[in-house]
């Protein structure tokens, strides 16, 4: 079994940012109808990037105990000391509001509100971190090319429109609060999926505009990811494919090795609009290739992706079959970690990130990991997945 976990990586995210820029993952504590993460989901995605990151970055403490460091040791890696810690809003907030007066620049997953951080704090200006994220604004960043039929219309004048569609269709907020894992996303195949995308439109009511947009019947679904820097230039790091279920629900995502050259060069072509505009990092594009062969662009992040970690850790891992997701205690946490380390000994199994639920007393809190699994080939890699599955299961409540 390979073991090169103490490989150095070739590209992380100090190389893209540097030292004066704070990283943090987080989704701000403030209601967003579109992004309805549990609290223990938003504070365990602080650590996602903790290895790929070699940068200030703010983390929450049940994501830094012993539990994680025993983790992360069966791999060498260390938890970095230039961490910032919070433990709940209020630090959270502090903190935010402490880093931006002594002028540190924060590099936000996800806006947050003006009363915690200057727009021209943000280590890409917030407007402009809005204008690339905003899904209504596809157009723009393509040139026109790769779109889905789409129309924008207003909410109020949603159901009314709607008419004039023949389902399935997919549906999307159109302004600028974000989304992840496909909760933003609402695909209706029938009138029962369109009633219930209705009823949530209508408690969203700060959204005042909604894309109805083309239902595409993909033959393929890639997340192709680029990185820049005034130093690194564009970079293209890789791509995946994504694991999602029929109403379009985050399950993970596999790497790719064979991507056409076609969705590669869509996807620098839209990089390319972005660092116009301002834009320096990681972003990861969802490209659909259709039976036509025909691609589309149904999603851009200008932003980490829940793969990214996979990417740049790719050398480390075996050669072969890659995949990233992330998991729940079904029970005891301690059953969980012991189990999680059990894989990651045998050499088949990443560790990223780990929430110790602990950390809040025992038994009050569920752990969550997210690492990757790594194998010569996908029946071997899916074989252990399986395995582990079948031991948390034993031990569920």
């Amino acid at each position: 079994m390979k073991n090169e976990y103490g490989k150095p990586l070739t590209l992380t995210l100090k190389d893209l940012y540097g030292d004066y820029v704070v990283y943090n993952s987080r989704p701000s504590y403030e209601d967003n109808p579109w992004l309805t993460t549990e609290e223990a989901q938003s504070d365990f995605l602080t650590a996602r990037e903790l290895i790929i990151s070699n940068m200030p970055m703010i983390v929450h403490e049940a994501c830094l105990t012993n539990n994680v460091k025993s983790l992360l040791k069966l791999v060498n890696v260390e938890i970095p000391d230039n961490i910032y810690t919070y433990k709940d809003r209020e630090s959270y907030e502090n903190l935010i509001q402490q880093l931006t007066r002594d002028n540190k620049k924060i590099f936000f997953q996800y806006i947050h509100g003006e009363h915690l951080c200057e727009d021209d704090l943000y280590a890409v200006h917030k407007s402009r971190f809005i204008d690339l994220n905003n899904k209504s604004k596809l157009d723009q960043w393509t040139d026109g090319k790769y779109l889905p039929k789409r129309e924008i219309v207003n909410s109020k004048d949603f159901e009314e429109k709607m008419k004039s569609w023949k389902l399935p269709v997919v549906l999307k907020p159109g302004d600028e609060l974000p989304t992840a894992g496909g909760y933003g996303v609402m695909i209706c195949y029938n009138e029962e999926d369109l009633q219930k995308a209705i009823a949530r439109i209508k408690e969203a009511t700060d959204t005042k505009q909604i894309i109805i947009e083309q239902f595409i019947e993909e033959i393929e679904n890639y997340c192709v990811q680029y990185a820049y820097s005034e130093k690194t230039g564009i970079q293209y790091i890789g791509a995946v494919k994504q694991l999602t279920d029929k109403y379009g629900f985050y399950n993970g995502n596999i790497n790719s090795k064979e991507v056409p050259k076609s969705v590669i060069d869509a996807g620098c072509e839209i990089m390319k609009k972005g660092v116009e505009h301002g834009y320096k990092g990681v972003s990861g594009f969802d490209l659909l290739i259709d039976k036509d062969e025909q691609i589309f662009a149904i999603d851009l992040n200008f932003r980490q992706n829940g793969s990214t970690s996979m990417l740049l850790l790719k050398e480390r891992l075996n050669k072969g079959f890659h995949k990233f997701l992330s998991y729940h205690a079904k029970g005891d946490n301690t059953h969980f970690i012991n189990t999680i380390k059990k894989y990651i000994e045998e050499g088949y199994l990443y560790p990223l990130s780990y929430y110790d639920g602990d950390y809040f007393g025992k038994g009050k809190v569920k752990s969550r990991f997210a690492g990757i699994w790594h194998a010569e080939n996908e029946s071997k890699a899916l074989e252990r997945e399986q395995s582990f599955l079948e031991e948390l299961s034993k031990n569920s409540e």
